[in-house]
């Protein structure tokens, strides 16, 4: 080959090598495979197995080319998805070599060989990489005539996914993914030479977050969704982008609808966020908008029963009782935590001029004053462009603490990139925490082919003594907490924890670990910086900051002086006053009572108060106390943004237009015009513009917290309670999803050896957890944990821990050995119809 005079000149770049791929000089990183240097390059080698995100394997041999090294060809085709790059090497792909283009299309003839010919009712037809590349690299005819090899079809792999096994090439990206990304090894290559086929052991079903994934990445038809199998093709579909509405890990989804109707979703290609990967919550979980339940007309109360009205009767009820409780003892507004930036600014802004006050809370959790102080201090206006904690820090971190934080089943994609961090960059995992869950296990040990590496450990801690153990940390974690770039992650569970956030900020500024506060809900960090909370003013500003307030009435158009200085009451605070009398009104946007510390407390609140105002998607324990009702849209139904946890802005656009259906934001902006007041949140567009004109507010931060830790110890015949929600569980978002539920993890009682020994727990028994209020029984199941110390799911089957319990995490509780199981049952009928997600 011939080279130009200033080619031969042209330095090559430190770290590179240089080769020559289909006669064009070409210089890549040293280590990339030639498969990713030729896609640079725009030129496409046809694959199967290979996947940017997954390691090599050079299972398919569909990728071959034509390779010569130092003048010398190879004797044989190479498979480009295994090879990387080397100094001086030429290559030629099928474009340019007939060698690799026979070589490909002989490939593609065994591929087919026993591959059914059923391409009209596969799921996959028209969007299928097998079809695509037979058609454009296959030959027009085969020299194979006898019969192709069949099965029994379909094997549930689990009750979610199902697998054709005479589609499968066995390129095996499904069981790498759930090796290597997942870290459930559930799925697995049975057998040997003509005989091998994919399937799971008779012992361990394939029960995964993540299994969803598998479908999306397989490029044939061999593993399919119960849900979608046979519902629809590609080709009917419209596909819009979306952002998913279920946690804080701010996932990009695709949404494929027709009809007015989503038929799936696929994980969005994002690679500084989700990369390609959604959990199944996010893929799945998506029907509670088609229920046939949801609220379509306002709803009013009439002779103590709700009745259809029209949105005018609604709104003119809706107004007219809230202000006449705005003007007797006030109204409290709690918005959730599940909404976009623009409906928790338009409920911000309402609180403040239609209703002047400041008594407003997103938290429908547990909460405290020590949060508060902490999301006002560290938290709020925090983002990837300020400097705050991002998914590439975590993956670039030499060690990560989680703290009162399940990352698998509270943010899954933060758990993928806490696994891809401890698997690819050995990077050191720590959990604070009771016992090794499945995502704690998946994050502090990666099992190779070579056998199991410790990247990590559970730090074990009785629930409450989470705050106590930071401040005695084993050294080995203290250490790699010192090092540059380490993450001190926390959850939302911290606030049930007096002096944790204190002692989450005294450990980070002890050890230079940066602090990452990762919500459960998709909108909490939206809503911190919208304003909906007692103390904050959109942008982060201080309620009690004269500065601060001047600078919103002056954006709002207000009279100097209008809004109200005292900080509000936070949510508890709203609950119990509005329980005593001592407030007149609530606005309620789709809280679900069993989702607060006190749903008794919380119940009690919306009998006793006078007026209430629901906006809300279906019926829930608010409806029925609620004055008027008002239905808002779905995520699918909305335009708007959430902000995930990093503080990253996260845009979606409507995808199902037309229902009539309003978002949170037009609503209220209607009803303030019927109080007299103007919001300007007509659109989510309005709404998200004037929220960026505001800014960022420029006064000091408030005083970080700097609470004690009080010593907890339970009685003699008393155990701390453990418990946070599982991914899938009795979310209402999960309703209409029987599929999705049947790999939801069973309801179970976790206490130690020496604690079941304590209360005499026989085989065969059940546990009974109880307190003043109530009880729950589940199956026992003994794990390594401190001991005087119970951990129960929140909210999956009968294990609804504040409704049956009114406890929570680091709560006293008591053990009794309960009655046998009953014959052939485990106590549990996975169920997903509870309350909100």
């Amino acid at each position: 080959m011939t080279v130009a005079p200033e080619a031969q000149t042209r330095p090559v770049p430190e770290g590179h090598v240089r080769l020559t791929i289909d006669g064009v000089e070409v210089d890549a990183p040293k280590g990339e495979l030639l498969i990713r240097t030729a896609e640079r390059m725009g030129i496409v080698i046809p694959r199967f197995c290979d996947h940017p995100l997954l390691d090599p394997a050079g299972a398919c041999r569909q990728c071959l080319v034509e390779v010569e090294m130092n003048g010398r060809p190879m004797p044989k085709p190479q498979a480009s998805c295994t090879m990387t790059v080397a100094d001086g090497m030429v290559v030629k792909t099928q474009r340019t070599s007939a060698v690799a283009d026979k070589a490909q299309q002989g490939v593609m003839e065994l591929l087919l060989i026993n591959h059914p010919l059923d391409c009209p009712i596969c799921d996959k037809g028209g969007e299928c990489p097998l079809q695509n590349q037979a058609l454009k690299h296959g030959r027009a005819d085969s020299r194979f005539r006898d019969t192709k090899r069949t099965f029994a079809k379909p094997v549930p792999i689990s009750s979610q996914i199902l697998l054709d096994r005479e589609r499968c090439v066995l390129c095996q990206r499904c069981t790498r993914f759930s090796k290597e990304i997942a870290g459930d090894p559930f799925i697995e290559l049975l057998e040997r030479g003509a005989l091998q086929q994919i399937g799971i052991g008779e012992q361990q079903p394939f029960q995964s977050y993540f299994s969803g994934n598998t479908i999306q990445i397989c490029p044939v038809g061999a593993l399919t969704s119960a849900a979608y199998r046979f519902r629809s093709r590609p080709f009917d579909l419209v596909s819009t982008p979306g952002q998913c509405e279920h946690c804080a890990s701010g996932c990009e989804i695709r949404n494929d609808w027709r009809r007015g109707k989503v038929m799936r979703r696929l994980a969005g290609d994002a690679p500084e966020v989700n990369e390609e990967w959604i959990c199944d919550k996010g893929r799945f979980g998506f029907r509670y908008v088609t229920a046939t339940d949801r609220f379509t007309r306002p709803m009013v109360r009439e002779g103590g029963e709700l009745r259809p009205a029209s949105w005018t009767e609604a709104l003119g009820a809706a107004a007219a009782g809230l202000a006449a409780a705005r003007d007797g003892g006030g109204v409290g507004v709690l918005p959730g935590g599940r909404l976009t930036v623009e409906d928790a600014y338009a409920y911000s802004k309402f609180a403040r001029i239609a209703l002047r006050t400041n008594d407003i809370d997103f938290r429908a959790r547990a909460h405290s004053a020590e949060e508060l102080a902490f999301l006002e201090s560290t938290v709020v206006g925090s983002s990837p462009e300020s400097g705050g904690v991002t998914y590439a820090d975590l993956e670039a971190a030499p060690a990560v603490l989680c703290v009162a934080f399940e990352p698998e089943e509270e943010s899954p994609i933060v758990f993928l990139r806490l696994r891809k961090a401890a698997r690819k960059r050995k990077t050191k995992v720590y959990h604070l925490g009771q016992w090794n869950s499945p995502g704690v296990e998946k994050t502090t040990v990666i099992v190779h082919d070579g056998g199991p590496v410790s990247t990590g450990s559970l730090v074990a801690c009785p629930p409450g003594g989470e705050a106590a153990a930071l401040a005695e940390l084993p050294s080995e974690v203290d250490q790699a907490l010192r090092a540059e770039g380490a993450v001190l992650v926390v959850g939302e569970r911290a606030a049930q924890v007096p002096g944790l956030c204190s002692a989450v900020l005294r450990t980070a500024a002890a050890t230079g670990a940066r602090v990452a506060w990762v919500p459960r809900r998709a909108g909490e960090r939206g809503a911190i910086e919208a304003g909906a909370l007692p103390t904050l003013l959109p942008g982060g500003r201080p309620v009690s900051d004269a500065a601060a307030r001047a600078e919103v009435e002056q954006s709002w158009g207000l009279d100097v002086g209008t809004l109200p200085a005292a900080p509000g009451r936070d949510g508890n605070a709203i609950l119990a006053d509005a329980a005593e009398g001592r407030l007149s009104g609530l606005l309620v946007g789709g809280v679900d009572p069993d989702d607060l510390p006190d749903p008794e407390l919380a119940e009690r609140a919306l009998r006793s108060v006078g007026f209430v105002v629901s906006l809300e998607l279906r019926p829930s324990a608010v409806t029925e106390h609620a004055d008027v009702v008002l239905p808002i849209a779905a995520s699918v139904e909305r335009a708007g943004s959430y902000l995930n946890w990093e503080g990253r802005r996260r845009e979606f656009q409507t995808t199902i237009d037309g229902t009539g259906a309003l978002p949170d934001c037009r609503v209220l902006d209607t009803l303030a015009v019927e109080m007299d007041a103007d919001l300007f949140t007509q659109t989510p567009a309005a709404a998200a513009g004037e929220l960026e004109r505001l800014g960022t507010g420029t006064a000091p931060r408030p005083t970080a917290p700097d609470q004690p830790a009080p010593t907890v110890r339970p009685g003699p015949d008393q155990v701390l309670l453990a418990t946070w929600r599982q991914l899938l569980d009795d979310g209402s978002l999960q309703d209409g999803e029987p599929n999705l539920a049947g790999t939801a993890r069973r309801p179970v009682a976790r206490i130690s050896q020496r604690t079941a020994q304590r209360v005499g727990l026989q085989p065969g028994q059940r546990l009974e957890v109880r307190t003043g209020r109530g009880a729950i029984t589940l199956e026992a199941e003994i794990s390594e944990m401190p001991d005087d110390v119970v951990w129960l799911p929140t909210d999956s089957g009968p294990s609804k821990v504040n409704r049956a319990l009114g406890a929570g995490h680091g709560s006293v509780v008591e053990l009794a050995a309960a009655t046998p199981l009953p014959a052939g049952g485990n106590g549990h009928v996975p169920h997903l119809d509870g309350g909100r997600a």
